[in-house]
Protein backbone atom coordinates (compact mmCIF):
# COMPACT_ATOMS: atom_id res chain seq x y z
CA UNK A 1 0.00 0.00 0.00
CA UNK A 2 1.35 3.39 -1.28
CA UNK A 3 1.52 6.02 1.68
CA UNK A 4 0.49 9.86 1.05
CA UNK A 5 3.00 12.75 1.75
CA UNK A 6 2.65 16.36 1.74
CA UNK A 7 5.42 18.82 2.18
CA UNK A 8 4.43 22.15 2.64
CA UNK A 9 7.04 25.01 3.12
CA UNK A 10 7.94 28.42 1.02
CA UNK A 11 11.46 27.20 1.21
CA UNK A 12 12.11 25.38 -1.70
CA UNK A 13 15.51 23.96 -0.15
CA UNK A 14 13.61 22.37 2.37
CA UNK A 15 11.85 19.45 0.09
CA UNK A 16 15.23 18.10 -1.11
CA UNK A 17 16.33 18.44 2.40
CA UNK A 18 13.41 16.28 4.04
CA UNK A 19 13.34 14.14 0.97
CA UNK A 20 16.72 12.87 1.96
CA UNK A 21 16.03 12.18 5.54
CA UNK A 22 12.96 10.02 4.54
CA UNK A 23 12.97 6.42 3.11
CA UNK A 24 10.65 6.83 0.12
CA UNK A 25 9.62 3.91 -0.97
CA UNK A 26 8.74 3.92 -5.10
CA UNK A 27 4.78 3.56 -4.46
CA UNK A 28 4.95 6.19 -2.14
CA UNK A 29 3.26 9.43 -3.24
CA UNK A 30 5.10 12.96 -2.40
CA UNK A 31 3.27 16.18 -2.95
CA UNK A 32 5.21 19.72 -2.75
CA UNK A 33 3.14 22.62 -1.42
CA UNK A 34 3.74 26.16 -0.64
CA UNK A 35 1.81 27.39 1.81
CA UNK A 36 -0.45 29.78 -0.63
CA UNK A 37 -1.47 26.77 -2.62
CA UNK A 38 -1.89 24.65 1.06
CA UNK A 39 -4.20 27.13 1.95
CA UNK A 40 -6.28 26.70 -1.01
CA UNK A 41 -6.30 23.43 -1.54
CA UNK A 42 -6.33 22.32 1.75
CA UNK A 43 -9.77 20.70 1.50
CA UNK A 44 -8.60 18.11 -1.11
CA UNK A 45 -5.78 16.81 1.14
CA UNK A 46 -7.32 13.53 2.59
CA UNK A 47 -5.26 10.55 4.10
CA UNK A 48 -2.03 11.71 4.38
CA UNK A 49 1.04 12.75 6.52
CA UNK A 50 1.71 16.66 6.45
CA UNK A 51 5.12 17.64 7.09
CA UNK A 52 5.11 21.35 7.41
CA UNK A 53 8.63 23.78 7.91
CA UNK A 54 7.67 25.96 10.32
CA UNK A 55 10.22 28.20 10.43
CA UNK A 56 8.57 30.94 7.08
CA UNK A 57 5.01 30.71 8.80
CA UNK A 58 6.13 31.08 12.54
CA UNK A 59 2.82 31.66 14.27
CA UNK A 60 0.77 31.33 11.55
CA UNK A 61 1.47 27.76 11.18
CA UNK A 62 -1.49 27.49 14.35
CA UNK A 63 -3.97 28.17 11.72
CA UNK A 64 -2.49 25.66 9.03
CA UNK A 65 -2.74 22.86 11.53
CA UNK A 66 -6.18 24.13 12.74
CA UNK A 67 -7.10 23.67 8.85
CA UNK A 68 -5.34 20.41 8.50
CA UNK A 69 -6.70 18.79 12.03
CA UNK A 70 -7.85 15.36 10.16
CA UNK A 71 -4.49 14.63 8.88
CA UNK A 72 -1.80 13.74 11.10
CA UNK A 73 0.95 16.94 11.00
CA UNK A 74 4.87 16.66 11.80
CA UNK A 75 6.31 20.28 12.43
CA UNK A 76 9.91 20.72 11.16
CA UNK A 77 11.64 23.44 13.23
CA UNK A 78 15.24 24.74 13.35
CA UNK A 79 14.72 25.81 17.18
CA UNK A 80 14.51 22.55 19.55
CA UNK A 81 13.15 24.83 22.10
CA UNK A 82 10.76 22.72 24.09
CA UNK A 83 8.23 25.52 24.95
CA UNK A 84 7.87 26.17 21.36
CA UNK A 85 7.80 21.87 20.79
CA UNK A 86 4.76 22.03 23.31
CA UNK A 87 2.98 25.06 22.06
CA UNK A 88 2.71 23.37 18.43
CA UNK A 89 1.57 20.01 19.82
CA UNK A 90 -0.98 21.28 22.11
CA UNK A 91 -2.39 22.68 18.55
CA UNK A 92 -2.66 19.52 16.86
CA UNK A 93 0.33 18.28 15.29
CA UNK A 94 1.35 14.92 16.22
CA UNK A 95 5.26 15.67 16.38
CA UNK A 96 7.86 17.76 15.89
CA UNK A 97 11.34 17.11 14.28
CA UNK A 98 14.71 18.94 14.01
CA UNK A 99 17.97 18.72 12.31
CA UNK A 100 18.88 17.73 15.04
CA UNK A 101 16.96 14.45 14.97
CA UNK A 102 18.86 11.49 13.62
CA UNK A 103 17.86 9.99 9.79
CA UNK A 104 16.59 6.68 12.22
CA UNK A 105 14.36 9.35 14.73
CA UNK A 106 12.91 11.19 11.75
CA UNK A 107 12.10 7.88 10.07
CA UNK A 108 10.70 6.87 13.56
CA UNK A 109 8.61 9.46 13.66
CA UNK A 110 7.11 9.42 10.17
CA UNK A 111 6.20 5.99 10.58
CA UNK A 112 4.23 6.43 13.68
CA UNK A 113 2.70 9.16 11.80
CA UNK A 114 2.16 7.07 8.73
CA UNK A 115 0.39 4.37 11.54
CA UNK A 116 -1.95 7.11 12.43
CA UNK A 117 -2.57 7.88 8.96
CA UNK A 118 -3.97 4.20 8.01
CA UNK A 119 -5.75 4.12 11.18
CA UNK A 120 -8.01 7.08 10.13
CA UNK A 121 -8.13 5.42 6.70
CA UNK A 122 -9.87 2.29 8.30
CA UNK A 123 -12.31 4.30 10.18
CA UNK A 124 -13.47 6.13 7.30
CA UNK A 125 -14.21 2.66 6.08
CA UNK A 126 -16.13 1.40 8.62
CA UNK A 127 -18.12 4.93 8.90
CA UNK A 128 -18.74 4.63 5.27
CA UNK A 129 -19.74 1.02 6.12
CA UNK A 130 -22.41 2.15 9.28
CA UNK A 131 -23.74 5.16 6.92
CA UNK A 132 -24.08 3.10 4.38
CA UNK A 133 -26.60 0.29 6.33
CA UNK A 134 -27.82 3.37 8.52
CA UNK A 135 -26.24 2.72 11.65
CA UNK A 136 -25.05 6.00 11.91
CA UNK A 137 -25.77 9.39 10.22
CA UNK A 138 -23.86 11.02 7.29
CA UNK A 139 -22.48 14.17 8.89
CA UNK A 140 -22.25 13.80 12.67
CA UNK A 141 -21.68 11.20 14.80
CA UNK A 142 -25.26 10.01 15.53
CA UNK A 143 -26.71 6.53 15.88
CA UNK A 144 -30.16 5.99 14.02
CA UNK A 145 -30.97 2.49 15.34
CA UNK A 146 -31.20 4.07 18.76
CA UNK A 147 -32.82 0.46 20.60
CA UNK A 148 -29.96 -1.55 19.14
CA UNK A 149 -27.66 0.77 20.68
CA UNK A 150 -29.22 1.34 24.11
CA UNK A 151 -29.75 -2.70 24.15
CA UNK A 152 -26.20 -3.20 23.80
CA UNK A 153 -24.86 -0.18 26.23
CA UNK A 154 -27.57 -0.59 28.86
CA UNK A 155 -25.77 -4.76 28.90
CA UNK A 156 -21.97 -3.05 29.30
CA UNK A 157 -23.48 -0.55 31.94
CA UNK A 158 -25.23 -3.39 34.15
CA UNK A 159 -22.56 -5.66 34.27
CA UNK A 160 -19.79 -3.13 35.41
CA UNK A 161 -22.12 -1.05 37.23
CA UNK A 162 -21.29 2.16 35.38
CA UNK A 163 -23.33 5.20 36.69
CA UNK A 164 -24.99 6.73 34.03
CA UNK A 165 -27.71 9.06 32.72
CA UNK A 166 -30.01 9.00 29.77
CA UNK A 167 -31.57 12.41 28.03
CA UNK A 168 -34.47 12.78 25.97
CA UNK A 169 -34.25 16.27 24.04
CA UNK A 170 -36.47 17.34 21.62
CA UNK A 171 -37.55 21.02 20.35
CA UNK A 172 -41.18 22.38 21.77
CA UNK A 173 -44.12 22.45 18.67
CA UNK A 174 -42.31 25.70 17.96
CA UNK A 175 -38.93 25.83 17.91
CA UNK A 176 -38.91 22.36 15.84
CA UNK A 177 -39.61 24.30 12.90
CA UNK A 178 -36.75 26.92 13.43
CA UNK A 179 -33.75 24.25 14.09
CA UNK A 180 -32.12 22.03 11.80
CA UNK A 181 -30.53 18.31 12.82
CA UNK A 182 -27.39 19.52 12.25
CA UNK A 183 -27.96 22.31 14.82
CA UNK A 184 -29.34 20.98 17.82
CA UNK A 185 -26.68 17.84 17.14
CA UNK A 186 -23.29 19.80 16.65
CA UNK A 187 -24.34 21.68 19.64
CA UNK A 188 -24.47 18.18 21.45
CA UNK A 189 -21.67 17.09 19.76
CA UNK A 190 -19.40 20.09 21.04
CA UNK A 191 -20.40 19.63 24.75
CA UNK A 192 -20.17 15.62 25.44
CA UNK A 193 -16.90 13.26 25.92
CA UNK A 194 -16.20 10.76 22.97
CA UNK A 195 -17.80 7.94 24.74
CA UNK A 196 -21.15 9.42 25.18
CA UNK A 197 -23.72 8.67 22.50
CA UNK A 198 -26.04 10.43 20.75
CA UNK A 199 -29.08 8.64 19.18
CA UNK A 200 -31.98 9.74 16.93
CA UNK A 201 -35.30 8.77 17.76
CA UNK A 202 -37.47 11.09 15.63
CA UNK A 203 -37.23 14.08 13.32
CA UNK A 204 -34.77 17.05 15.33
CA UNK A 205 -35.74 14.73 18.72
CA UNK A 206 -32.79 12.80 20.25
CA UNK A 207 -31.44 10.38 23.20
CA UNK A 208 -27.99 11.16 24.51
CA UNK A 209 -26.47 8.73 27.02
CA UNK A 210 -23.96 10.23 29.31
CA UNK A 211 -21.47 7.60 31.00
CA UNK A 212 -20.04 7.74 34.43
CA UNK A 213 -22.23 10.82 35.56
CA UNK A 214 -25.08 11.14 37.84
CA UNK A 215 -28.15 13.34 36.99
CA UNK A 216 -27.29 16.52 38.67
CA UNK A 217 -24.03 16.17 36.27
CA UNK A 218 -26.15 15.21 33.36
CA UNK A 219 -28.61 18.60 33.64
CA UNK A 220 -24.64 20.70 34.26
CA UNK A 221 -23.89 19.75 30.65
CA UNK A 222 -26.96 20.40 29.14
CA UNK A 223 -26.83 23.99 30.31
CA UNK A 224 -23.93 24.34 28.59
CA UNK A 225 -26.02 22.37 25.33
CA UNK A 226 -28.78 25.10 25.71
CA UNK A 227 -26.58 27.99 25.43
CA UNK A 228 -25.62 27.01 22.01
CA UNK A 229 -28.76 26.38 20.72
CA UNK A 230 -30.76 29.95 18.92
CA UNK A 231 -34.25 27.97 20.10
CA UNK A 232 -35.94 26.56 23.19
CA UNK A 233 -35.11 22.77 23.37
CA UNK A 234 -36.20 20.70 26.48
CA UNK A 235 -34.55 17.52 27.97
CA UNK A 236 -35.76 15.03 30.50
CA UNK A 237 -33.16 12.98 32.80
CA UNK A 238 -32.91 9.21 33.66
CA UNK A 239 -30.49 7.27 35.43
CA UNK A 240 -29.85 4.26 33.48
CA UNK A 241 -28.38 1.16 36.31
CA UNK A 242 -30.20 -1.65 36.37
CA UNK A 243 -33.57 -1.13 33.91
CA UNK A 244 -34.49 -2.42 31.31
CA UNK A 245 -34.86 -1.10 27.96
CA UNK A 246 -38.66 -0.21 27.15
CA UNK A 247 -39.03 0.97 31.20
CA UNK A 248 -35.88 3.69 30.63
CA UNK A 249 -37.45 5.43 27.35
CA UNK A 250 -40.74 5.30 29.13
CA UNK A 251 -39.19 7.42 31.75
CA UNK A 252 -37.18 9.12 30.02
CA UNK A 253 -39.80 10.61 27.39
CA UNK A 254 -41.87 10.96 30.72
CA UNK A 255 -39.72 13.58 32.15
CA UNK A 256 -38.93 15.34 29.19
CA UNK A 257 -43.04 15.96 28.35
CA UNK A 258 -42.95 17.05 31.91
CA UNK A 259 -40.22 19.53 31.18
CA UNK A 260 -42.34 20.92 27.80
CA UNK A 261 -45.46 20.77 29.95
CA UNK A 262 -43.80 22.91 33.03
CA UNK A 263 -43.00 25.31 30.46
CA UNK A 264 -46.67 25.52 28.72
CA UNK A 265 -47.95 28.71 29.19
CA UNK A 266 -50.96 30.01 30.88
CA UNK A 267 -53.29 30.37 28.32
CA UNK A 268 -51.88 27.14 26.34
CA UNK A 269 -52.69 25.45 30.34
CA UNK A 270 -56.32 26.87 30.13
CA UNK A 271 -57.34 25.61 26.51
CA UNK A 272 -57.13 21.86 28.03
CA UNK A 273 -57.99 22.04 31.55
CA UNK A 274 -59.60 25.24 32.72
CA UNK A 275 -62.16 25.99 30.38
CA UNK A 276 -63.06 22.50 31.22
CA UNK A 277 -64.58 23.66 34.39
CA UNK A 278 -67.70 24.30 33.09
CA UNK A 279 -71.16 23.48 35.43
CA UNK A 280 -72.92 21.67 32.20
CA UNK A 281 -71.48 18.57 31.76
CA UNK A 282 -72.34 17.67 28.13
CA UNK A 283 -70.80 20.84 27.70
CA UNK A 284 -67.75 19.87 29.44
CA UNK A 285 -67.42 16.69 27.47
CA UNK A 286 -67.77 18.38 24.06
CA UNK A 287 -65.07 20.86 25.18
CA UNK A 288 -62.42 17.73 26.02
CA UNK A 289 -63.18 16.04 23.43
CA UNK A 290 -62.61 19.22 21.21
CA UNK A 291 -59.27 19.80 22.79
CA UNK A 292 -58.00 16.25 22.56
CA UNK A 293 -59.31 15.93 18.62
CA UNK A 294 -57.27 19.19 18.53
CA UNK A 295 -54.01 17.54 19.17
CA UNK A 296 -54.78 14.61 17.81
CA UNK A 297 -56.30 14.54 14.17
CA UNK A 298 -53.07 16.87 13.04
CA UNK A 299 -50.61 14.84 14.34
CA UNK A 300 -52.08 11.75 12.42
CA UNK A 301 -52.61 13.44 9.56
CA UNK A 302 -48.75 14.55 9.52
CA UNK A 303 -47.40 10.88 10.12
CA UNK A 304 -49.85 9.99 7.57
CA UNK A 305 -48.10 12.54 5.14
CA UNK A 306 -44.32 11.70 6.24
CA UNK A 307 -44.99 7.70 5.90
CA UNK A 308 -47.49 6.99 3.17
CA UNK A 309 -45.65 5.09 0.54
CA UNK A 310 -42.61 5.14 2.15
CA UNK A 311 -42.81 2.13 4.07
CA UNK A 312 -42.52 -0.81 1.48
CA UNK A 313 -45.88 -2.78 1.40
CA UNK A 314 -46.83 -1.27 5.19
CA UNK A 315 -50.44 1.13 4.58
CA UNK A 316 -50.79 4.09 7.12
CA UNK A 317 -54.52 4.42 7.77
CA UNK A 318 -56.76 6.74 10.55
CA UNK A 319 -59.76 5.73 11.96
CA UNK A 320 -62.15 7.97 14.40
CA UNK A 321 -65.66 6.47 15.63
CA UNK A 322 -67.31 8.01 19.06
CA UNK A 323 -64.27 9.41 20.60
CA UNK A 324 -62.06 6.58 19.53
CA UNK A 325 -58.88 7.41 17.84
CA UNK A 326 -57.01 4.94 15.78
CA UNK A 327 -53.77 4.73 13.96
CA UNK A 328 -53.56 2.03 11.90
CA UNK A 329 -50.49 0.02 10.30
CA UNK A 330 -51.47 -2.83 7.54
CA UNK A 331 -48.63 -5.11 5.68
CA UNK A 332 -49.54 -8.18 3.80
CA UNK A 333 -48.98 -10.79 6.37
CA UNK A 334 -49.30 -8.08 9.66
CA UNK A 335 -51.49 -5.71 11.81
CA UNK A 336 -50.82 -2.92 13.80
CA UNK A 337 -53.32 -0.62 15.61
CA UNK A 338 -52.81 2.45 17.78
CA UNK A 339 -55.84 3.39 19.43
CA UNK A 340 -56.87 6.52 21.76
CA UNK A 341 -59.23 6.88 24.16
CA UNK A 342 -59.99 8.48 27.58
CA UNK A 343 -62.82 6.87 29.08
CA UNK A 344 -62.96 9.36 32.53
CA UNK A 345 -61.40 12.43 31.17
CA UNK A 346 -58.93 12.82 33.57
CA UNK A 347 -56.73 10.47 31.61
CA UNK A 348 -55.27 9.27 28.02
CA UNK A 349 -55.22 6.02 27.48
CA UNK A 350 -52.92 4.86 24.56
CA UNK A 351 -52.95 1.32 23.28
CA UNK A 352 -50.93 -0.46 21.01
CA UNK A 353 -51.76 -3.77 19.81
CA UNK A 354 -50.33 -6.29 17.03
CA UNK A 355 -52.16 -8.80 14.99
CA UNK A 356 -49.45 -11.64 16.64
CA UNK A 357 -50.34 -10.27 19.96
CA UNK A 358 -46.39 -9.50 20.32
CA UNK A 359 -45.22 -6.18 22.50
CA UNK A 360 -48.60 -5.08 23.26
CA UNK A 361 -49.20 -1.95 25.35
CA UNK A 362 -50.93 0.39 27.33
CA UNK A 363 -49.32 4.22 28.07
CA UNK A 364 -51.97 6.36 30.31
CA UNK A 365 -50.85 9.76 30.60
CA UNK A 366 -52.41 12.86 32.44
CA UNK A 367 -55.07 14.70 30.23
CA UNK A 368 -53.16 18.05 30.78
CA UNK A 369 -50.01 16.37 30.00
CA UNK A 370 -50.92 14.77 26.86
CA UNK A 371 -49.36 17.10 23.82
CA UNK A 372 -48.34 16.55 20.71
CA UNK A 373 -44.70 15.88 20.84
CA UNK A 374 -45.48 13.37 23.15
CA UNK A 375 -48.36 11.53 20.41
CA UNK A 376 -45.74 12.07 17.60
CA UNK A 377 -42.91 10.17 19.50
CA UNK A 378 -45.26 7.40 20.91
CA UNK A 379 -46.12 6.66 17.44
CA UNK A 380 -43.00 7.41 16.11
CA UNK A 381 -41.74 4.38 18.54
CA UNK A 382 -44.94 1.98 17.23
CA UNK A 383 -44.29 2.71 13.82
CA UNK A 384 -40.54 1.39 13.94
CA UNK A 385 -41.61 -1.51 16.19
CA UNK A 386 -43.99 -2.62 13.39
CA UNK A 387 -40.96 -2.11 11.08
CA UNK A 388 -38.73 -4.35 12.58
CA UNK A 389 -41.50 -7.07 13.05
CA UNK A 390 -42.50 -7.21 9.32
CA UNK A 391 -38.71 -6.95 8.61
CA UNK A 392 -38.25 -9.69 10.95
CA UNK A 393 -40.75 -11.69 9.70
CA UNK A 394 -39.75 -11.39 5.60
CA UNK A 395 -36.24 -12.78 6.96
Amino acid sequence: MSNKIILASDDVDFFEYIIQKLKIRKSDEIYRFNYESLIKNYQLIDSSLVILNSEVLNGDIYEILKLLENNPCIVFALNDNDEIKNKFLKKGAVDFITPFNTDEDIQIKVNKALKIVSLLDKNKYYRKFLENNNFISKYNEVYIDYKLILEMELERINESSIPSVLVAISPNEKSKFLLSSNQIELAILSCIRKDDILMTYAANKYFLLLYNTNVEAAKNIWKKIVSKVPEKIYAGFASVLYKKREHLINEVLNRLHEAINNEKSLETNKDFSDSFASINFKNYKQEYEKNLEKIIIPVFYQIQQKYNNKLWGINVLQEVENGVYRLLLKSKYRNGELKITSPGFSKVLIDVNYSNKSNSQRISIESDEFEAGFLEDVIEQFISDFKREVEDGNT
